[in-house]
């Protein structure tokens, strides 16, 4: 097959194209990288900031268009697919649809169904937009409604989730949001990652090391804010007892390499399920501190590991969380073993994009 992956995500569509790779296929990524995560791409689609930026921008992406034709398989990670308004995306979406096989939507973060099936039907007990029957009301959900909800991007994403072929939901979160309006053609296949060299040495840090990623501008909105400010608070209270290291808004590379040689990563607070760097991180025989609900395991039919130290969205849970686990350092290599275990049954490259070329070879033309 001839492959587009257009977009990026958290490194999903970069590790997703090495493993159809592998497979044999040809695939061209074509992305921003992720804004300043700076993901590789064969075409780059990054945009500067300035009027002189955005004339530079249209010119390159012109040139662009022409080389995504002709693919057997589009897929696009949002969609918000390029950095364009979503007025201007109606017509690419077109030009894709027309000169292609097939298309699909990617299911892996922000999107109008995301915000308004928390808001409203509140499939999760909870989640960025609830608590239970409560809308979360913090700046970053509000400026998520706004921008989703009313606008043009909520007619571009229900355009193109029509239209598509199929929809591909990365988390249990998501495919619980799109399943139930678009069972015929919504799937569930897990993030890939490419494993780390096999692991024989699962032995905690003396002390036991936590890394933490921040985001400073989405810290509220994603819970990184309680998270450190627990993670500070049991630092302070057990002098000694744990050491805190922190990335902020850096580069992948840079992220990587300080969450290297971590006994465990804290991130997520209001998800179910683990993240793409909470993946990468157990992949690496780091444990995850954040989202492993029982909904998780539940769809990758895994009923043995339970590598996750799953909290629930409070400071309090956060807190007693991490005292348990710098406590009791004798269970960490257990849980560092599982991790990795975890990864390879259910997130290889390798088997997810297997998983991905039966949907894609399964899906019908609409």
């Amino acid at each position: 097959m001839r492959i587009l992956l257009l977009g990026e995500y958290s490194n999903v569509h970069a590790t997703l194209a090495k493993g159809l790779r592998e497979l044999g296929h040809e695939v061209v990524v074509a992305s921003n990288g992720d804004f300043w995560k700076n993901y590789p791409r064969d075409i780059d689609l990054s945009r500067e900031l300035s009027w002189s930026g955005s004339i530079r921008f249209v010119v390159k992406l012109l040139r662009a268009l022409p080389k995504m034709k002709g693919f057997d398989v589009v897929q696009l990670i949002n969609p918000i697919f390029i950095e364009l308004k979503a007025n201007r995306l109606f017509s690419i979406y077109d030009y894709l649809r027309k000169n292609n096989k097939k298309v699909f939507l990617g299911a892996f973060g922000m999107d109008y169904y995301w915000v308004h099936e928390c808001d409203t039907r509140k499939p999760l007990r909870y989640s960025d937009f609830n608590m239970g029957d409560e809308n979360r009301t913090n700046a970053d959900a509000e400026k998520e409604r706004r921008d989703w909800i009313g606008t043009d991007k909520e007619r571009l994403n229900k355009y193109i989730a029509e239209d598509c072929d199929g929809i591909i939901t990365g988390l249990y979160e998501y495919w619980a949001c799109y399943h139930p309006l678009f069972p015929k053609k919504t799937c569930f296949i897990p993030y890939p990652i490419q494993m780390s060299p096999t692991h024989t040495d699962f032995k905690a840090s003396n002390p036991p090391r936590i890394f933490i990623g921040i985001n400073k501008a989405r810290s509220e909105y994603k819970g990184t804010d309680i998270m450190l400010k627990a993670a500070n608070d049991v630092r302070r209270d057990y002098p000694g007892k744990m050491e805190l290291v922190k990335a902020e808004s850096v580069p992948f590379d840079e992220y990587e390499k300080l969450m290297n040689g971590s006994d465990a990563i804290l991130d997520q607070l209001y998800s179910y399920t683990p993240s793409m760097n909470s993946l990468l991180a157990m992949s690496k025989g780091i444990v995850n501190i954040g989202g492993g609900e029982p909904e998780n395991y539940e769809i990758l039919h895994e009923n043995e590991l339970r590598p996750i130290v799953n909290v629930e969205p409070t400071y309090e849970s956060v807190y007693t969380a991490l005292v348990d686990f710098i406590s009791q350092p004798s269970r960490i290599p257990e849980l560092k073993r599982q991790s990795t275990e975890y990864i390879s049954r259910h997130h290889d490259y390798l088997k997810v994009a297997r998983q991905y070329l039966e949907f894609y070879t399964k899906a019908k033309n609409l």
